[in-house]
Protein backbone atom coordinates (compact mmCIF):
# COMPACT_ATOMS: atom_id res chain seq x y z
CA UNK A 1 0.00 0.00 0.00
CA UNK A 2 1.72 3.88 -1.09
CA UNK A 3 2.31 5.83 1.96
CA UNK A 4 -0.35 8.45 0.24
CA UNK A 5 -3.29 5.43 0.73
CA UNK A 6 -1.95 4.97 4.01
CA UNK A 7 -2.22 8.23 5.27
CA UNK A 8 -5.58 9.17 3.41
CA UNK A 9 -7.28 5.75 4.88
CA UNK A 10 -5.82 7.25 8.26
CA UNK A 11 -7.45 10.60 7.65
CA UNK A 12 -10.86 9.12 6.76
CA UNK A 13 -10.89 6.64 9.78
CA UNK A 14 -10.14 9.14 12.43
CA UNK A 15 -12.37 11.70 10.97
CA UNK A 16 -15.08 10.25 12.82
CA UNK A 17 -13.31 10.37 16.22
CA UNK A 18 -12.07 13.72 16.04
CA UNK A 19 -13.48 16.14 18.57
CA UNK A 20 -12.56 19.49 17.76
CA UNK A 21 -15.05 22.22 18.54
CA UNK A 22 -16.06 25.58 18.98
CA UNK A 23 -18.38 25.80 22.05
CA UNK A 24 -19.73 29.70 22.17
CA UNK A 25 -15.88 30.91 22.39
CA UNK A 26 -15.71 34.32 21.55
CA UNK A 27 -13.39 37.23 21.22
CA UNK A 28 -15.59 39.80 23.89
CA UNK A 29 -16.27 37.42 26.44
CA UNK A 30 -14.63 39.25 28.85
CA UNK A 31 -15.11 42.83 27.28
CA UNK A 32 -17.32 43.76 30.32
CA UNK A 33 -16.66 41.25 33.41
CA UNK A 34 -13.08 41.79 32.66
CA UNK A 35 -11.95 44.39 30.28
CA UNK A 36 -8.30 44.22 31.04
CA UNK A 37 -7.66 40.63 31.20
CA UNK A 38 -5.69 40.66 28.24
CA UNK A 39 -3.65 43.46 29.48
CA UNK A 40 -2.89 42.12 32.58
CA UNK A 41 -1.45 38.64 30.69
CA UNK A 42 0.80 40.69 28.92
CA UNK A 43 2.19 42.62 31.05
CA UNK A 44 3.27 39.38 33.64
CA UNK A 45 4.30 37.75 30.35
CA UNK A 46 6.51 40.21 29.12
CA UNK A 47 8.11 40.76 32.80
CA UNK A 48 8.45 37.01 32.96
CA UNK A 49 10.24 36.44 29.60
CA UNK A 50 12.26 39.81 29.94
CA UNK A 51 14.41 38.21 32.75
CA UNK A 52 13.59 34.39 31.55
CA UNK A 53 13.21 33.83 27.80
CA UNK A 54 12.40 29.73 28.15
CA UNK A 55 9.70 30.62 29.50
CA UNK A 56 8.06 31.35 26.08
CA UNK A 57 8.66 27.61 25.17
CA UNK A 58 7.46 26.59 28.14
CA UNK A 59 4.02 28.36 28.46
CA UNK A 60 3.08 27.36 25.05
CA UNK A 61 3.82 23.51 25.43
CA UNK A 62 1.75 24.02 28.56
CA UNK A 63 -1.40 24.89 26.59
CA UNK A 64 -0.31 22.78 24.30
CA UNK A 65 -0.38 19.40 26.62
CA UNK A 66 -3.64 21.21 27.98
CA UNK A 67 -5.77 20.96 24.89
CA UNK A 68 -4.42 17.47 23.88
CA UNK A 69 -6.15 16.10 26.80
CA UNK A 70 -9.49 16.53 27.45
CA UNK A 71 -9.45 19.50 25.44
CA UNK A 72 -8.41 22.94 26.72
CA UNK A 73 -10.26 22.89 29.99
CA UNK A 74 -6.92 23.72 32.67
CA UNK A 75 -6.43 20.06 33.46
CA UNK A 76 -3.08 20.45 32.94
CA UNK A 77 -2.68 22.53 35.65
CA UNK A 78 -4.03 20.59 38.60
CA UNK A 79 -1.79 19.48 41.08
CA UNK A 80 -2.26 15.83 42.34
CA UNK A 81 -4.22 14.95 45.48
CA UNK A 82 -5.77 12.68 47.91
CA UNK A 83 -9.19 12.38 45.77
CA UNK A 84 -7.45 13.38 42.35
CA UNK A 85 -4.47 11.99 40.32
CA UNK A 86 -3.52 14.92 37.84
CA UNK A 87 -1.32 14.98 34.55
CA UNK A 88 1.67 16.77 35.70
CA UNK A 89 3.38 13.04 36.68
CA UNK A 90 2.35 11.24 33.33
CA UNK A 91 4.93 10.07 32.23
CA UNK A 92 4.81 12.73 29.17
CA UNK A 93 4.50 15.61 31.25
CA UNK A 94 6.97 14.50 34.07
CA UNK A 95 9.94 16.34 32.71
CA UNK A 96 8.41 17.87 30.22
CA UNK A 97 6.13 20.71 31.72
CA UNK A 98 7.33 23.82 33.50
CA UNK A 99 6.18 27.22 34.08
CA UNK A 100 3.62 26.59 36.73
CA UNK A 101 4.64 29.53 38.92
CA UNK A 102 4.10 32.32 36.14
CA UNK A 103 0.53 31.08 35.98
CA UNK A 104 -0.20 31.41 39.63
CA UNK A 105 1.23 34.91 39.41
CA UNK A 106 -0.46 35.82 36.29
CA UNK A 107 -3.82 34.23 38.12
CA UNK A 108 -3.24 36.42 41.14
CA UNK A 109 -2.98 39.15 39.59
CA UNK A 110 -6.64 38.19 37.69
CA UNK A 111 -8.32 37.34 40.87
CA UNK A 112 -6.78 40.54 42.35
CA UNK A 113 -8.83 42.75 39.33
CA UNK A 114 -11.43 40.40 38.61
CA UNK A 115 -12.34 37.62 41.15
CA UNK A 116 -13.56 34.41 39.81
CA UNK A 117 -13.87 35.65 36.58
CA UNK A 118 -11.01 34.71 33.93
CA UNK A 119 -10.51 31.17 33.99
CA UNK A 120 -7.10 29.05 33.91
CA UNK A 121 -7.77 27.50 30.79
CA UNK A 122 -8.20 30.95 28.74
CA UNK A 123 -5.38 32.42 30.87
CA UNK A 124 -2.95 29.55 29.23
CA UNK A 125 -4.37 30.63 25.60
CA UNK A 126 -3.99 34.67 26.27
CA UNK A 127 -0.28 33.48 27.69
CA UNK A 128 0.60 30.64 24.91
CA UNK A 129 -0.19 33.78 22.27
CA UNK A 130 1.68 36.76 24.01
CA UNK A 131 4.80 33.91 24.92
CA UNK A 132 4.84 33.44 20.87
CA UNK A 133 4.81 37.19 19.93
CA UNK A 134 7.22 38.48 22.48
CA UNK A 135 9.83 35.81 20.95
CA UNK A 136 8.78 37.65 17.58
CA UNK A 137 6.23 35.04 16.41
CA UNK A 138 2.92 35.80 14.79
CA UNK A 139 -0.19 37.39 16.96
CA UNK A 140 -3.67 35.82 16.33
CA UNK A 141 -6.95 36.87 18.31
CA UNK A 142 -7.32 33.95 20.78
CA UNK A 143 -11.39 33.19 21.45
CA UNK A 144 -12.01 33.13 24.77
CA UNK A 145 -15.06 32.08 27.33
CA UNK A 146 -13.67 28.26 28.54
CA UNK A 147 -14.33 26.71 31.78
CA UNK A 148 -11.68 24.97 34.10
CA UNK A 149 -12.08 21.17 34.43
CA UNK A 150 -12.73 19.82 37.58
CA UNK A 151 -11.02 16.23 36.51
CA UNK A 152 -7.64 15.49 34.54
CA UNK A 153 -6.64 12.10 33.30
CA UNK A 154 -3.45 11.24 33.64
CA UNK A 155 -4.06 8.40 31.54
CA UNK A 156 -4.76 10.34 28.55
CA UNK A 157 -2.05 12.54 29.05
CA UNK A 158 -0.14 9.31 28.64
CA UNK A 159 -1.69 8.04 25.73
CA UNK A 160 -2.60 11.14 23.92
CA UNK A 161 0.06 13.19 24.09
CA UNK A 162 3.11 12.88 21.31
CA UNK A 163 6.62 12.06 22.12
CA UNK A 164 9.44 12.85 20.53
CA UNK A 165 10.70 9.02 19.94
CA UNK A 166 7.42 8.47 17.71
CA UNK A 167 7.35 7.68 13.80
CA UNK A 168 5.10 10.22 11.27
CA UNK A 169 1.87 7.82 11.24
CA UNK A 170 1.74 7.75 15.02
CA UNK A 171 1.74 11.59 15.10
CA UNK A 172 -0.13 12.43 11.97
CA UNK A 173 -2.70 9.63 14.31
CA UNK A 174 -2.26 11.58 17.35
CA UNK A 175 -3.19 15.24 15.84
CA UNK A 176 -6.23 13.57 13.99
CA UNK A 177 -7.70 12.34 16.52
CA UNK A 178 -8.00 16.02 18.16
CA UNK A 179 -9.53 17.46 15.26
CA UNK A 180 -6.50 18.87 13.84
CA UNK A 181 -4.92 18.33 9.90
CA UNK A 182 -1.52 17.45 8.72
CA UNK A 183 -1.22 20.81 8.01
CA UNK A 184 -2.16 21.87 11.28
CA UNK A 185 0.46 19.34 12.80
CA UNK A 186 3.30 20.71 10.60
CA UNK A 187 2.70 24.03 11.79
CA UNK A 188 2.24 23.58 15.32
CA UNK A 189 5.78 21.36 15.51
CA UNK A 190 7.36 24.95 14.05
CA UNK A 191 6.59 25.84 17.93
CA UNK A 192 9.72 24.06 18.49
CA UNK A 193 11.74 26.66 16.93
CA UNK A 194 12.10 27.88 20.71
CA UNK A 195 12.87 25.97 23.61
CA UNK A 196 14.90 23.08 24.68
CA UNK A 197 14.70 19.23 24.31
CA UNK A 198 16.65 16.86 27.44
CA UNK A 199 19.04 14.32 26.45
CA UNK A 200 16.86 12.01 27.04
CA UNK A 201 14.74 12.89 24.57
CA UNK A 202 17.30 12.99 21.40
CA UNK A 203 19.55 10.45 22.54
CA UNK A 204 18.39 7.67 20.27
CA UNK A 205 18.16 9.78 17.42
CA UNK A 206 22.14 11.24 17.65
CA UNK A 207 23.34 7.72 18.23
CA UNK A 208 20.91 6.52 15.99
CA UNK A 209 20.39 7.80 12.28
CA UNK A 210 21.04 11.60 13.11
CA UNK A 211 23.99 10.49 10.36
CA UNK A 212 21.50 9.05 7.81
CA UNK A 213 19.72 11.99 7.47
CA UNK A 214 21.89 14.93 7.80
CA UNK A 215 24.28 16.63 5.23
CA UNK A 216 27.62 15.61 6.94
CA UNK A 217 29.62 18.31 5.52
CA UNK A 218 31.79 19.90 8.65
CA UNK A 219 28.76 22.00 10.02
CA UNK A 220 26.94 19.08 10.09
CA UNK A 221 29.40 16.92 11.89
CA UNK A 222 30.22 20.26 14.05
CA UNK A 223 26.52 19.93 15.06
CA UNK A 224 26.67 16.49 16.12
CA UNK A 225 29.95 16.25 18.03
CA UNK A 226 28.60 19.42 20.00
CA UNK A 227 25.19 17.20 20.76
CA UNK A 228 27.33 14.18 21.50
CA UNK A 229 29.56 16.23 24.30
CA UNK A 230 26.10 17.84 25.93
CA UNK A 231 24.57 13.98 25.24
CA UNK A 232 26.80 10.89 26.25
CA UNK A 233 25.69 7.33 24.76
CA UNK A 234 25.36 5.66 28.05
CA UNK A 235 21.72 5.71 29.44
CA UNK A 236 21.37 6.95 32.85
CA UNK A 237 24.27 9.97 32.34
CA UNK A 238 23.72 13.67 31.07
CA UNK A 239 19.61 12.91 30.65
CA UNK A 240 18.93 16.20 32.52
CA UNK A 241 21.08 17.81 29.99
CA UNK A 242 19.63 19.83 27.46
CA UNK A 243 20.01 21.47 23.81
CA UNK A 244 18.13 23.97 21.88
CA UNK A 245 15.55 22.24 19.20
CA UNK A 246 16.68 25.49 16.74
CA UNK A 247 19.89 25.81 16.95
CA UNK A 248 20.38 28.65 15.06
CA UNK A 249 18.30 30.83 16.80
CA UNK A 250 16.97 29.45 19.75
CA UNK A 251 15.20 32.30 21.39
CA UNK A 252 13.29 33.80 18.54
CA UNK A 253 10.20 32.74 17.10
CA UNK A 254 11.19 32.54 13.35
CA UNK A 255 11.13 29.27 10.66
CA UNK A 256 14.54 28.54 10.86
CA UNK A 257 13.36 25.26 12.21
CA UNK A 258 12.04 24.46 9.07
CA UNK A 259 15.31 25.11 7.33
CA UNK A 260 16.79 22.41 9.73
CA UNK A 261 14.97 19.74 8.98
CA UNK A 262 15.78 20.40 5.32
CA UNK A 263 19.35 19.70 6.25
CA UNK A 264 18.25 16.75 8.32
CA UNK A 265 19.06 17.77 11.37
CA UNK A 266 16.41 17.77 13.23
CA UNK A 267 17.19 17.10 17.09
CA UNK A 268 14.21 15.49 17.73
CA UNK A 269 13.32 11.81 15.39
CA UNK A 270 9.10 13.30 15.57
CA UNK A 271 10.53 16.20 14.29
CA UNK A 272 13.00 14.76 11.67
CA UNK A 273 10.29 12.20 10.42
CA UNK A 274 8.11 14.85 8.89
CA UNK A 275 10.63 15.83 6.36
CA UNK A 276 12.23 12.35 6.05
CA UNK A 277 9.89 9.62 6.38
CA UNK A 278 9.02 7.33 3.72
CA UNK A 279 5.66 8.41 4.74
CA UNK A 280 5.96 12.41 4.56
CA UNK A 281 4.67 13.18 0.55
CA UNK A 282 2.67 15.60 2.13
CA UNK A 283 4.34 16.87 5.11
CA UNK A 284 7.79 17.08 2.98
CA UNK A 285 6.48 19.62 0.95
CA UNK A 286 4.56 21.68 3.77
CA UNK A 287 8.14 21.45 5.40
CA UNK A 288 9.87 23.00 2.11
CA UNK A 289 7.24 25.77 2.34
CA UNK A 290 7.56 26.97 5.70
CA UNK A 291 11.42 26.81 5.26
CA UNK A 292 11.04 29.29 2.20
CA UNK A 293 8.16 31.27 3.44
CA UNK A 294 8.43 32.80 7.02
CA UNK A 295 5.10 34.62 6.11
CA UNK A 296 3.39 31.27 4.93
CA UNK A 297 4.42 29.79 8.62
CA UNK A 298 3.31 32.51 10.84
CA UNK A 299 -0.67 32.59 8.82
CA UNK A 300 -0.92 28.89 9.04
CA UNK A 301 0.86 28.75 12.72
CA UNK A 302 -1.95 31.21 13.93
CA UNK A 303 -4.88 29.60 12.54
CA UNK A 304 -3.76 26.59 13.46
CA UNK A 305 -2.92 27.83 16.76
CA UNK A 306 -6.93 29.12 17.19
CA UNK A 307 -8.14 25.83 15.99
CA UNK A 308 -6.08 23.82 18.70
CA UNK A 309 -7.46 26.60 21.60
CA UNK A 310 -10.95 25.62 20.34
CA UNK A 311 -10.37 21.72 21.09
CA UNK A 312 -13.36 21.69 23.86
CA UNK A 313 -14.00 19.54 26.38
CA UNK A 314 -17.99 19.22 26.50
CA UNK A 315 -18.06 18.38 30.48
CA UNK A 316 -16.18 21.41 31.59
CA UNK A 317 -19.04 23.80 29.98
CA UNK A 318 -21.37 22.05 31.45
CA UNK A 319 -20.27 21.32 34.91
CA UNK A 320 -16.95 22.97 35.22
CA UNK A 321 -15.57 26.45 36.95
CA UNK A 322 -12.99 29.46 37.00
CA UNK A 323 -10.56 28.16 39.61
CA UNK A 324 -9.23 30.32 42.01
CA UNK A 325 -6.37 28.77 42.04
CA UNK A 326 -5.51 27.00 38.99
CA UNK A 327 -3.43 24.09 40.72
CA UNK A 328 -6.53 23.04 42.85
CA UNK A 329 -10.44 22.99 42.17
CA UNK A 330 -12.63 24.93 43.86
CA UNK A 331 -13.82 23.86 47.46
Amino acid sequence: MSSMILITTLISFLAFGSHAADHSLSLEYYSSSCPTAQQIVRKEMECAITSEPRLAASILRLHFHDCFVQGCDGSVLLDDTFTLQGEKKASTNVNSIRGFSLVDRIKNKLESECPGVVSCADLLAIAARDAVVLVGGPYWHVPVGRKDSRTASNELATTNLPTSSQGLLTLITKFLYQGLSVTDMVALLGAHTIGLARCESFRDRIYGDFKATTVMDPLGETYLNKLKSVCPATEGTGGENTSAMDYLTPNLFDNSFYQILLRGEGLLNSDQEMYSSLFGIQTKKLVQKYAEDPVAFFQQFSDSMVKMGNITNQDSFETGEVRKNCRFINT
